[in-house]
């Protein structure tokens, strides 16, 4: 009954459009028909598929058996998926919020009217455009720990510099320092959000005898936290899919493939991990569990975040 009345209720719609309406419906929906079917083949048929993949026993050359939540069991009882899952939150905790911190140190400083200060932001920028195989193949000279460059500063002051992307102690904090040299990016949008700081506010905090702490703190901050709660959630997002430095650093300490996760499984991010078992092991419905649980982690992060936003994010008028 009640599909009838829809059904009817959309037929009367229809018809009760002029022929004008019904002429531009038809041709709106004919300019995103390419979208709608890229929509459907590249991502709704995919994500459907390896939903159903993740039920099943599937290698590729036999067809998938049907094993039910058996990935999903096999995963929480999987020490590397463990381990995966806590390289990964190591990155998103302490290089999240240190990209962030150094994106809006670099950004307050750019933001200083100087001479030369176009020069200046495009020589923060530079780094983030270079290709990632190409900046990680840099890094890797620069950590060597025999002739990189870091090392070599560090011993003129006498300083004995750590064996960078072989140690697994320094293999992640070296990946960190990697992602530091590439924030370019999250300085422009810092830097974009800095400029709508109303100077009205900036000059009325300075009448009250406020420094420059506390313009910071109290005015600057607080109208850029949208911008921060903005880079927060992609930086969370983007680290959970931390993948292609990783590779490259693997397969700069061992052979390509032989040795993901190297030094002793210290980069062995959760990504990295899917792709060992999906296209190394070719286990794709082992993967599509990792997959999907890797959706869900993300999807519940984000949402924490939005929720906590609520008492630390301000929005003008609202």
């Amino acid at each position: 009954m009640t599909k009838r009345s829809t059904r009817s209720g959309s037929s009367s719609l229809w018809w009760g459009w002029s022929r004008q309406t019904r002429r531009r419906f038809i041709t709106g929906i004919l300019f995103i028909s390419l979208w709608i079917i890229g929509f459907f083949a590249f991502t709704l048929y995919p994500m459907a598929a390896s939903l159903y993949y993740s039920f099943t026993e599937y290698h590729i050359k036999r067809a998938p058996e049907w094993i039910g939540l058996s990935n999903y069991v096999s995963l929480f009882r999987d020490r590397l998926f463990w381990k995966s899952l806590y390289n990964t939150g190591y990155m998103v905790v302490i290089g999240v919020p240190l990209s962030l911190l150094l994106s809006f140190v670099c950004a307050l400083l750019l933001n200083i009217k100087i001479r030369g200060q176009s020069v200046y932001r495009v020589v923060y920028f530079l780094p983030s455009i270079v290709p990632t195989v190409a900046s990680t193949l840099l890094w890797l000279w620069i950590l060597n720990p025999n002739s990189g460059l870091l090392n070599t500063l560090l011993s003129h002051v006498g300083i004995r510099g750590p064996n960078w992307t072989r140690d697994p102690t320094w293999s992640k904090p070296s990946l960190i320092l990697l992602g530091l040299w590439g924030v370019g990016n999250t300085i422009v949008i810092y830097l974009s959000g800095l400029q709508d700081v109303p100077v009205v506010l900036m000059e009325a905090a300075e009448l009250d005898g406020a420094n420059w702490w506390q313009r910071l703190w109290a005015v600057t901050i607080p109208l850029v936290s949208p911008i921060t709660l903005f880079n927060l959630i992609i930086g969370v997002i983007a680290t959970f899919q931390y993948f292609a430095q990783a590779y490259v650093l693997s397969a700069g300490v061992s052979p390509v493939g032989s040795g993901l996760g190297a030094p002793l499984n210290s980069t062995l991010f959760y990504s990295v991990y899917l792709y060992q078992q999906g296209f190394v092991y070719l286990k794709m419905g082992y993967a599509s569990a990792l997959a999907w649980i890797l959706f869900i982690v993300i999807m519940i992060c984000t949402l924490v975040l939005l929720r906590s936003s609520e008492h630390w994010t301000y929005y003008e008028g609202g």
